[in-house]
């Protein structure tokens, strides 16, 4: 099959069908769901826990390295009181977001989170983080794909709107957050 020779209608059957024959949407040349699965569960439970240790080894004495610096950051120090006050549960939850699961595991390795406890979060967590990209995930890669082959230009669309949805939630966090800090630190303004 040439690059040329590729319909919709070929790429919904390549998708459906697999190369090898396999039927699913949610397969890999061929490889089952739930292999697919249980790499992803792997990756991102050797991803999770070499920052957690990276985040002991910085608790240890590498203070004046970049992931410190990071760790003092006032949104990092923020994720590091929600680990004091809900430790586990944090860790868990954390994996449903994107980019402050990796705070929050540093974090949780910083404040020496004892192994065991951390490891039962980190197992529910990764659960939750494979399920969500080997399903949503993988759709949402071969609709780009399907999007990309029959209008690239609406691909292109769909993500510049995508970064600018981004870009808006992003600025009313952060406008939100200044608005919180500039309240604690003038305790006046609450009783005006």
């Amino acid at each position: 099959m040439t690059l040329a020779s590729i319909t919709p209608a070929a790429v919904v059957v390549v998708a459906s069908t697999g190369e090898s024959g396999h039927r699913g949407v949610f397969t890999l040349d061929g490889f089952p769901y739930w292999v697919v699965y249980v790499i992803a569960f792997c990756i991102v439970m050797a991803r999770a826990q070499g920052t957690y240790w990276l985040g002991r080894g910085v608790a240890r004495g590498m203070g004046g390295t970049r992931v410190a610096h990071l760790l003092a950051t006032p949104r990092a120090v923020q994720i590091v009181d929600r680990i004091h006050r809900w430790g586990p549960p944090a860790v868990t939850v954390s994996f449903l977001t994107v980019g402050v699961q990796t705070i929050v595991n540093l974090a949780a390795g910083y404040l020496r989170m004892p192994f065991g406890r951390y490891l039962v979060a980190l197992f529910f967590g990764c659960l939750i983080w494979a399920a969500v990209w080997t399903t949503v995930g993988t759709a949402v890669v071969y609709a780009a794909i399907l999007l990309f082959l029959v209008h690239p230009a609406a691909l292109a669309v769909a993500l510049l709107f995508a970064a600018a949805g981004v870009a808006w939630l992003v600025r009313r966090r952060r406008s939100r957050l200044r608005t919180e800090d500039a309240a604690l630190a003038d305790p006046a303004s609450d009783r005006a």
